[in-house]
Parts: structure tokens; sequence; C-alpha cells
């Protein structure tokens, strides 16, 4: 990216290091979850289909709601700012890790389910959104795939960070360590981050709770039906929206699953999860920061995201068809060529909405996805179970993961489809509606 790149990374320093800690926070939990819920709920047992239900039903409920909130979240951070939204939802994580801090039994291991739900359904894609759109707001439309390709690398950093954190840290320690970077989070945001939109000013007039409501109600409706309109009106938008659907739809099927297939077909356990999550983030942090920047002036995002997608297809089907150890260990080497998926994909959204929209068409595509992690737990979680079990027809434990592949490859033929354009300028009723532009340029 160059000295000069870097410059322009200048006005999201504050940005992107409360993010990178919210990062490290909550990734350093992710290897300890599966003992601490494998212990609370199927105590010395390898194997707890009760857990794998648990989180497909989590991933379900989840989905449901997001396919409503991300829109909305995303058009709220148009309309009244950028850090009032990122301040919300940075801070859903602390309740319900603070849970676990207390007390690791099966009652809180409940409530901590119940609580991070909850926390997915705002936070879960949303941050992702809503930076990227911050990001829009300040950086130029020609060094965005690059300036988007170093967040998810800091992303990627961060989880690095967080795993080598949760390989050294006793188990006791990493849920106080993680409250602790939570709580600075919100923060830090609070008295360092600028906003970048002129939020949407109103007259405040004396009217019932009734007529305020269905104002707002009436609001949220023409808001929506605007970004839907943006997106089905924009080849572009609604091809990569495709894209990202059948992605969504095998990844988070498969991200679900994979640590309890693990840990069921090979017996691996926090420090296994630690090394195999460390390896893929370490080889991510250069194809992100280093590589993806470079390379993408001269093949396009188009390129780059065909030749993820392809990695995630044999990716997903080394997993699947797992016969020792360190199979898995191989499959993760692909992520650090998957993990341009998201860069790009953004990149390619922001390339095709105007300035005004940029939240509106992330929130639009996220919501979208969103759709896809409702419906993949519904198969994976029994089918997973199902063949982990004494019961499967035949022996492929990794069976669910292969399925989940194919999604993979019809998100790969959409995208061979892809044109990146650059977005219409919108008619002047259009602008009427969405007065707010970025303050920083």
């Amino acid at each position: 990216m160059g000295f000069e790149g870097m410059k322009k990374l200048k006005p999201l320093l504050h940005l992107l290091l409360p993010l990178c800690v919210h990062w490290i926070a909550e990734e350093m939990t992710v290897s300890v979850l599966v003992d601490v819920t494998t212990g609370a709920l199927c105590p010395g047992k390898t194997t707890c289909s009760e857990a794998i239900y648990i989180n497909g039903v989590q991933q379900t409920v989840v989905g449901i709601f997001k396919m409503i909130v991300l829109p909305i979240l995303g058009q709220l951070a148009d309309e009244y700012g950028r850090k009032p939204l990122l301040i919300l939802t940075v801070s859903t994580t602390i309740i319900p890790f603070g849970l676990l801090t207390i007390n690791k039994s099966r009652e809180m291991v409940y409530a901590y389910y119940v609580l991070r739900t909850i926390s997915y359904i705002i936070s879960q894609g949303s941050i992702f959104c809503i930076s990227v759109a911050y990001a829009a707001d300040v950086v130029d439309v020609s060094s965005r795939a690059a300036v988007f390709s170093w967040i998810t690398g800091l992303f990627s950093a961060s989880h690095v960070l967080g795993n080598v954190l949760a390989r050294f840290l006793p188990v006791g320690y990493i849920f106080q360590v993680s409250i602790g970077l939570l709580i600075f989070v919100p923060v830090y945001m609070t008295l360092f981050l600028e906003e970048t939109v002129s939020p949407k000013t109103e007259v405040t007039r004396s009217s019932t709770l009734k007529s305020n409501t269905l104002k707002i109600v009436q609001e949220r409706y023409n808001s929506m039906r605007y970004a839907a309109n943006l997106v089905t009106s924009s080849p572009t938008l609604k091809c990569i929206s495709l894209v990202s659907f059948f992605y969504e739809l095998g990844m988070s099927g498969i991200s679900g699953v994979l640590l309890y297939y693990l840990k069921s077909a090979f017996g691996f356990n926090k420090n296994q999860f630690s090394e195999i999550l460390m390896m893929v983030g370490v080889g991510s942090i250069v194809s992100q920061i280093v590589v993806l920047p470079l390379i993408n002036p001269l093949f396009g995002e188009k390129v780059i995201l065909c030749l993820a997608l392809l990695s995630s297809i044999a990716y997903a089907m080394l997993y699947g068809l797992a016969w020792a150890p360190w199979v898995p260990y191989l499959s993760a080497s692909f992520g650090v060529i998957y993990i341009l998926v998201k860069p790009s994909t953004y990149a390619v959204i922001s390339k095709a909405a105007l300035s005004a929209d940029q939240g509106k068409a992330q929130g639009f595509v996220a919501g979208i996805q969103s759709v896809a992690s409702l419906l993949s737990p519904i198969v994976m979680s029994p089918l997973t179970s199902w063949f982990l079990s004494r019961d499967a027809p035949f022996n492929c434990k990794g069976f669910s993961i292969l399925c989940a592949s194919l999604c993979m490859v019809v998100s790969l033929c959409y995208a061979s489809t892809l044109k990146v354009e650059a977005p219409r300028e919108r008619t002047f009723d259009e602008i009427a509606e969405n007065i707010e532009a970025p303050l920083l340029t």
C-alpha cells in the first residue's frame, strides 16, 4: 500500500484501534467456549449434541432478526451518524461474557446463550457494515478496496492476538481480560471517534405517542423500500447479493459446527483450536494488508473474488474429507486466500453505491447474508449431529461440510458473471429523501 496508502488510514485511527481491541476480546474466548459449553451441558463427553443444536437454534434466531435489524442499522447510520451506532453495537457483548466471568454453570451457560443471541442480532455484521461506511466517508473511491482490505486484515491480526492470548492465558483469566477490553472500546469511541455524517435534524413538535410511532414506522418502511430499490435496480448490487447469499449459506453453516466436528472427530481441544485459528490469522494478515492492495489494481475485485471463492471450496472439501488430524491444518491454510471474499465484496458494494447510500447498500446486502445464516443451521446442525453419531448411514463425519461446499460452488458461478459498474446519479426526488452527506472528505 505504501507510505501514501498509510497516510490515507490516518483519519481511521480512532476507528481501527478500538475495533482491533474489540475483535481481540471476542476472539480470545472462541476456542475456550467450546470446552466451557461442552463441559457445562455434557460433562465428561467429547461430543455434545445439545451444544450443537443450541448453536444451531442461536444461529437461526439471529438470522431471523438480522434480516430486519441489519438494514435498519445501516439506514440509521446514514441518517443519524456512524458513531452512536458503532458505540451501540460494540457494547452488546459486555453482559453475556460478564456472566461467564462470574460462573460457568449449566444455568449460566443457558443465560449466556440468550444474551449472546441478542448481542449477535445487533452486532454481528453491523460492526463491519458501519465501519466500511465510515471508511467510505473519508477515503476516495480508488483507494477503498485497499482500505477495506486493511480493515479485514486488522480483523485477522486481532484474531491472531486473541488466539495467542487464549493459547497461553489460564482459562480462568480469559473471560476477565476479555471483559476489561470490551469495556474499554465504547469508552474510547465516545471520547475520540469523530463523526463523519451530519445527523438528520428535525423540528420538535408536540405530538401524541401514536403519531410519533406511526411516523417512525413510516420512515423505516420508506427507507427500507429505498434500500431494496437501490439494490434491485443495480445489476452489480443484485449479483453481489446473490454471491454473498450463497457464500454465507455455505460458510456460516461450516463455521457453526466446525469446532464441534473437530472435537468429536479428532479430539481437538482449546490448544488445537487456537493453533489452527492462529495459523489462518497470520496468513490472512499478509494476504489482506499486503497482497490484496498490490494485486487489486492489476486484476480488479472480480478476479480476486473468484479466486477467493475457489479457495473456499477447497477449504470446505478438505475439512469434509479430513482423514487424519493434520488435514484440518492443511484445510485451514486455504483461509489465507478465501478471507479475501469479504474485502472484495465490500469494495464491489461500495463502488456500486453513492456516498450517501453506503450504509443502506452495505446493510441491505448484510441483511441478505443474514437470511443465509438463518437457513444454514436448519440443515447443518441436525446433519452434523447425525453423521457424528453412531447412527450415521455411512462413515463420513464431515458429510455436512461437503454439502455446504456446494453453496460456495453456486456462489462462484454467480461471481463469474459479475460486472462492477459505477452507480447512477439519483433523481431530485431521491436526493430529497436522503439529504444527509458525509462531513469528512
